[in-house]
């Protein structure tokens, strides 16, 4: 299932890891081990947010996506799903 992750990151603990050089790191392997379908970093709520786009493929994986943000970097996490154009369609189209 596609999901939106949404990581709202500890300022504190942020600025750490970026003075202490490992937030670059993180954001890194959390890339390459969900291999997202799009990835944006910006501010939300007044904390350093990452939104990833990525497929879930099963729900036992949440503990293993999660818990790097949140030990790393004290971060708020939800998942949220989400479709895309193509998703939409097929869902619209099963209304009849």
């Amino acid at each position: 299932m596609r999901v939106l992750l949404k990581a709202q990151l500890d300022t504190e603990k942020s600025n750490e890891a970026i003075r202490n050089g490992t937030l670059q790191k993180s954001m890194q392997a959390a890339i390459e081990a969900l291999r997202p379908e799009a990835a944006y970093f910006g501010a939300d709520d007044g904390c350093r947010t990452a939104f990833i786009v990525f497929d879930l493929a099963d729900p036992s994986q949440i503990p293993k996506v999660a818990e790097p943000f949140f030990l790393d970097l004290n971060a708020k996490i939800s998942f949220q799903p989400v479709m895309n154009g193509e998703d939409l369609e097929k869902g619209l189209a099963a209304l009849g």
